[in-house]
């Protein structure tokens, strides 16, 4: 498992692993295409886009019905996210367990000095480096060259039937492709993205602290400020980690509604959902997901509320549905038994 991870946390060891996929070893590869969140002119002569309209999430829009002033019911809020008559096995209870027991928030929250660009860095390369184990074992081929995920089970990149998520070419045209090229394209981009020393700087001497208001008042520091500033991380840095993490949510919502089974059978449902709900207080504690981008795994997202996985007080649970969380556990029988 050390050599699976080699090329991932480069950053925090201070040097490029030789294993990683850097600029200089991928000359005999095209180079990879930006997702479309990314895909921004680099220079005067490019194309530029208008931005696409941004639409509310599945839970924002469920609220009082304006006609009748009523407001729905759990049932209701469950029918409006049309799920399939045979509902995933993952959004019954008893396979919504987790690896360990406790509270990921403390994960997730930043320590007092730890300076916020920092922070956030530490936890793109580290949820990276666990979703990376799951990816490989869907997308790695076999001796017989088969693969759990290919384009004949998997022809589009797909959260369920109601979402489907493209990729923009070379043309800038968003455009359909199989589930497997879309995690090629995925892990070439992240891992890129990671072992870019101008986007995450491994220098050691350049890693900076926050001060701790107890004891000290900060130091304001002159010019324009952003998130990672003062360690040398660049002005677009938030950016880029909120894409990588919306890539990051993408790879698990098609892990869940494509392959939930695969893992199971595995025995490695109860440790992708660890990883995944630690993943979700992350992003939402850490404004790295908005709610918009949450909509294909709400579900999920409710009936973990429900369960206590996210604790009240949390963004996580602000985003949920109680109700429609309460509501799953008790078509599943009661909450789970240990």
């Amino acid at each position: 498992m050390s050599n699976l991870f080699s090329g991932i946390n480069a950053r925090f060891r201070g040097q490029r692993s030789p294993n990683s996929p850097g600029p200089e070893q991928q000359q005999h590869a095209p180079s990879p295409v930006p997702p479309p969140e990314i895909q921004t002119p680099t220079s005067t002569t490019s194309v530029k886009l208008p931005p696409l309209p941004t639409s509310p999430s599945l839970a924002e829009t469920i609220g009082m019905d304006q006609s009748s002033g009523m407001i729905p019911t759990a049932e209701e809020v469950l029918t409006s996210y049309h799920l399939p008559p045979t509902k995933p096995l993952w959004l019954n209870c008893n396979y919504a367990k987790h690896i360990v027991k406790g509270n990921f928030l403390t994960l997730s929250a930043k320590p007092k000095t730890v300076e916020l660009g920092e922070w956030v860095a530490h936890q793109v390369v580290d949820h990276w480096r666990m979703l990376v184990t799951f990816i490989r074992l869907v997308h790695d081929k076999e001796e017989d060259g088969t693969s759990i995920c290919n384009s004949r089970r998997c022809p589009k990149m797909s959260a369920g039937a109601n979402h489907s998520f493209t990729w923009l070419n070379s043309r800038l045209q968003p455009v359909e492709i199989p589930a497997y090229e879309y995690l090629t394209l995925v892990q070439r981009y992240i891992s890129g993205k990671i072992d870019d020393n101008n986007i995450f700087p491994c220098d050691p001497s350049g890693v900076s602290y926050a001060d701790n208001p107890a004891f000290c008042t900060p130091v304001p520091e002159s010019g324009q400020e952003w998130i990672g500033k003062r360690s040398g991380f660049p002005q677009n840095f938030m950016e880029t980690c909120q894409t990588i993490f919306r890539q990051m949510f993408r790879v698990y919502a098609h892990l869940y509604w494509s392959h939930f089974d695969d893992l199971f059978a595995l025995n490695l449902e109860k440790s992708m959902n660890s990883c995944f709900s630690h993943f979700i207080l992350t992003a939402t504690t850490l404004n790295l997901l908005k709610k918009a981008d949450l909509e294909p795994m709400q579900p999920l997202i409710d009936l973990w509320a429900a369960l206590g996985t996210f604790p009240q007080g949390s963004k996580a649970f602000e985003v949920a549905n109680l109700a429609v969380g309460q509501l799953l556990v008790q078509k599943a029988g009661g909450p789970p038994q240990n």
